[in-house]
């Protein structure tokens, strides 16, 4: 009786199943064929809904066995096109988001869907130049269902508080996790640091004059809460700088010295600061899983590094801090990213230009912060003691590529999968030369819970909604309500687990397969997920170099937008790349990684600043007349930093004298104030938006 309720109720949740699909298919009508105008894609040609001559050739086959031309979609769209009945049409001009959407700002006419920054869009839709796809929820299943199960999301993208307006679609590279990672030639760590004896070499340079001044204390002891060594509980270490001293307080003392001489003073400070805690592998200061370096750490580790390049690579030259393209601003600003988490400054890997919430629950900018400023100053000093490239202070166009390959860089901060990878393209593991993810340093904190600041890790490159979506224009799809529901059924799409599979890791014909047809899988974060096939696998490293995202975008014309899962990414992460991310990965588990919070956290300081915060119609006509404001702090390819010039110049070099002045000068002559006023209206009415929506 049992086994035939259980097959009536089997039966019956089937049927429920079945008339919320009929549902969700009907709820959207829309005529066979219906063309959409598409003007997405990510960030070039290349990676757009179409090959691109560079990519196709005179055709190219893929590991579905099919050729495909310059023109045609690719395999994902394809799928997509397929599944909903709908035409794609190749509007796209090969633009970042911010320019993409800029083309087409005076002729929306011409486009259904384009690509934009997430306040560029929700701006256009409060100018009612952008559907608000917020009206359309309940004819959206998918994504409603994730909009409900994740509040702080639909916070993250609401253009408007009193309608709830939402004008694009999130586009989620993962979510809370870590994002970027500092970046170490691990092996040279252990070259220079570990064993029982001084260390000699038969030749070697000399440290620079020292500029770069102590950042941590000078005398006492902190005391860092850390994972054991084997991860599997945490522990409390104590930096003893009574013991000790500083050490760049120590080098800065005896001035330039020889590299042989740096090393073995840096080795004596980690005996006696850390009282013989790492014994005889010093490395694990910066390396291991139980690693508690800060920044004074680092900094006389790079100069142990640039000191010693005839025993590290042969040469008389290693550059110490480098950026993943030194020439291309959308990678140096990653250099004022690593400041942030070097001396604790918040902002400088915020969601939304630089802001973030303090202690109290206001929202600051840290453009108009001194202490942002000073952290720059310091990074200008490693700069001046040639501790950072010299080809990203000049500009130059040297890529990570070029220092792996002729061991000439030590290190950087960047996503983990695309860099790591270079251990198997330029790097000789044979010899034992790694490159790969390290802890996020120590730094005080001023997160409220002590005047004096807290002294832990933390990291602000925590992954949420990215800047970047996808909108429906509203002069596109008129009144066509064939063209809108296709466009809104293409996003609702996106968000089902059919969909974010599709997205993430293209059509089925690139996922292996068990002899039923069904995905072979594997754990990931607590979730079965498909593995990518052999061919898929073989064809990413002969077409992309084992560049996960590259393949994605420019070959499957996945990973454009919408939701990406991590784990197509994770399994094309070199093993090099998964030791250090595991490491990390396990610090955040046991707690000893802090970070914001997708919600409205209990200590506001750990709220995660929301993508677009809403304001209106006016204000960003007002917010578009802070002319030097907007243009001076932008992080694309071709577009200008203050804060990377100060790092590589100075501030003289931008005439702002010193960081009172700097934080004041954006504050008063940039309209800084007036911005964050503006701002902080906005994210009041959010959080009493979010209070609404969650009680």
């Amino acid at each position: 009786m049992k086994r035939i309720l259980s097959l009536v109720l089997v039966c019956a949740m089937l049927m429920s199943l079945f008339i919320a699909a009929a549902s969700a298919e009907t709820a959207l009508p829309y005529a066979e064929g219906t063309v959409l105008r598409m003007a997405t894609g990510y960030n070039n040609a290349k990676t757009g809904l179409f090959f691109d001559p560079e990519i196709a050739g005179e055709g190219i086959t893929l590991a579905d066995g099919k050729t495909y031309n310059s023109g045609d979609l690719k395999p994902t769209w394809v799928a997509v096109q397929e599944k909903l009945g709908v035409v794609f049409e190749d509007k796209y001009q090969g633009n970042g988001a911010s320019k993409e959407f800029d083309y087409w700002k005076e002729q929306l006419d011409q486009v259904d869907m384009l690509s934009g920054t997430a306040a560029k869009l929700s701006e256009a839709g409060e100018a009612g130049l952008v559907v608000n796809i917020g009206e359309y929820l309940d004819q959206m299943p998918n994504f409603k269902a994730y909009l409900e199960a994740n509040p702080i999301v639909k916070l993250s993208i609401t253009g408007n508080t009193d309608t709830g307006a939402i004008y694009f679609s999130p586009y989620f590279d993962g979510v809370n996790d870590i994002e970027r990672m500092p970046l170490m030639r691990v092996d040279w760590v252990v070259k220079l640091l570990d064993g029982e004896s001084e260390f000699t070499a038969e030749a070697c340079g000399n440290t620079a004059a020292p500029v770069y001044e102590p950042y941590m204390p000078t005398s006492g002891k902190v005391e860092i809460e850390t994972p054991t060594l084997d991860g599997t509980a945490t522990e409390i270490v104590t930096k003893d700088y009574d013991a000790a001293g500083n050490i760049v307080a120590l080098m800065n003392e005896k001035g330039s010295m020889t590299g042989v001489e740096a090393v073995n003073m840096l080795r004596e400070y980690i005996d006696k600061a850390y009282n013989g805690y790492y014994g005889t592998e010093r490395s694990n200061l910066f390396v291991g899983q139980n690693a508690a370096w800060d920044a004074d750490e680092l900094v006389a580790l790079l100069r142990c590094v640039v000191s010693n390049a005839q025993t590290l690579n042969g040469t008389d030259t290693i550059q110490g801090l480098f950026s993943r393209e030194d020439a291309n601003n959308q990678r140096r600003v990653d250099m004022f990213r690593f400041a942030g988490h070097l001396f604790g400054v918040r902002g400088l890997e915020s969601r939304q230009d630089y802001l973030y919430v303090d202690e109290e629950g206001e929202l600051r900018d840290a453009r108009q912060e001194v202490d942002t400023y000073i952290a720059l100053a310091r990074m200008h000093a490693l700069a001046e003691e040639g501790l950072i490239s010299q080809a990203f202070i000049n500009g130059e166009d040297v890529k990570t590529a070029n220092y792996l390959e002729q061991d000439l860089g030590f290190m950087h901060y960047d996503y983990n999968q695309t860099q790591t990878l270079y251990n198997q393209t330029k790097l000789d593991n044979a010899a034992g030369e790694k490159y790969m993810a390290v802890m996020v340093p120590v730094a005080r904190w001023y997160d409220g819970t002590s005047e004096d600041g807290v002294y832990m890790r933390f990291t602000e490159s925590w992954r949420s909604v990215k800047t970047d979506g996808w909108g429906i224009s509203k002069p596109g799809v008129g009144d066509d309500t064939d063209k809108l529901n296709a466009a809104l059924a293409l996003i609702d799409f996106a968000y089902s687990e059919e969909g974010t599979i599709l997205m993430s890791y293209g059509p089925d014909a690139f996922i292996k397969k068990n002899a039923d047809g069904s995905y072979v899988t594997f754990l990931f974060n607590g979730k079965e997920m498909p593995e990518i096939a052999d061919a898929t696998y073989a064809e990413l490293w002969e077409k992309a170099s084992g560049n996960y995202t590259n393949y994605a975008r420019q070959f499957l014309g996945s990973t454009l937008s919408f939701m990406k899962s991590q784990a197509f990414e994770y399994q094309c992460t070199h093993e090099v790349g998964r030791e250090g991310a595991g490491k990390i990965s396990t610090a955040i588990a046991l707690g000893t990684i802090k970070h914001p919070e997708l919600a409205i956290a209990e200590n506001p300081w750990y709220t995660s600043i929301p993508t677009v915060l809403p304001t209106t119609k006016n204000e960003n006509q007002e917010l578009g007349q802070y002319t030097e404001l907007n243009s001076k702090f932008q992080g694309g390819k071709d577009q200008e930093n203050i804060f990377v010039d100060i790092i590589a110049s100075g501030f003289n070099a931008e005439g702002m004298g010193d960081p009172e002045e700097a934080a004041a000068y954006v504050a008063d002559t940039m309209m800084g104030t007036q911005y964050l006023g503006i701002k902080e209206g906005a994210w009041e009415a959010l959080v009493d938006y979010y209070e609404e929506i969650t009680q």
